[in-house]
């Protein structure tokens, strides 16, 4: 597999926001595909998952609180 790699130097280059989001949500429906898989593990940085993790957590939740309060009320 070829890596993108940046122009000065020989590291790859990191995942932006949107490819966090949606390993992120690949990982919340259980269906990452192997190649993104690997490019996460290669490219990308934990903290950047564990953040987008816990940002999605928090929105899910609310989400969830807000279909149960409409429903109820």
């Amino acid at each position: 597999m070829t890596e993108e790699r940046t122009p000065q130097t020989d590291e790859p280059t990191p995942l932006t926001f949107w490819q966090v989001l949606h390993s992120t949500l690949a990982a919340a429906f259980g269906v990452q595909s192997s190649k993104n898989r690997e490019r996460d593990f290669t490219r990308g940085k934990a903290s950047q998952f564990i953040l987008m993790g816990i940002g999605f957590t928090v929105v899910f939740v609310l989400v969830m609180v807000g279909i149960v309060t409409l429903i109820l009320s």
